[in-house]
């Protein structure tokens, strides 16, 4: 037995079609708003996580090479590991990597600077700035910040501010 009969036209019609666009369209403004803030929240740890991996490269490097090594920040989420003396470059990350739009908050402000010597301690910096200890990273829009804290014994640890201490791993 045929499922349709011969004559007639199978198919969508162009009213059904419409309303089909019309919902997709309706569905699509509704997530935007949430779509907009994921995006965000992904540029923010992509961010915190190039800076974060610089931070435990310089360290490595310090104990590997058994001498200071430090991680230098630059503009946006850019970011230099050196050997200390003699002055050398080990790695470097341009911004791309990380986020333009990301804020980033430094502590104490105005460091950029971090260095290790060869327990992985930190050590005082060779230019005698102050030595980073805390990077709060935001951005217009994203729901979930991150910070990362570099601890006197030298470990570096990325945390979401926003949890209650104690109620995750990943608070703060």
């Amino acid at each position: 037995m045929p499922l349709s009969r011969p004559g007639q036209a199978s198919g969508f019609t162009l009213i059904e079609l419409m309303l089909g666009i019309a919902v997709l369209v309706i569905l699509l403004t509704l997530s935007m708003p949430s779509f907009q803030a994921w995006m965000q929240n992904i540029q923010i740890r992509n961010a915190s996580e190039s800076i974060l991996t610089g931070i435990q490269k310089a360290r490595n490097e310090a104990v590997t090479r058994n001498t200071n090594a430090s991680f230098v920040m630059g503009a946006d989420s850019s970011w230099t590991v050196n050997v200390v003396n003699p002055a050398s470059i080990i790695e470097t990350r341009p911004a791309s990597d990380g986020s333009q739009s990301v804020t980033r908050t430094v502590l104490p402000t105005g460091a950029t600077t971090v260095t290790f010597n060869n327990f992985g301690l930190i050590t005082a910096n060779a230019d005698t700035t102050a030595t980073l200890t805390q990077l709060d990273f935001s951005a217009p829009g994203g729901s979930r910040d991150m910070r990362i804290t570099i601890g006197v014994g030298g470990n570096a640890k990325m945390c979401d501010p926003s949890l209650p201490s104690g109620s995750s791993p990943s608070a703060c």
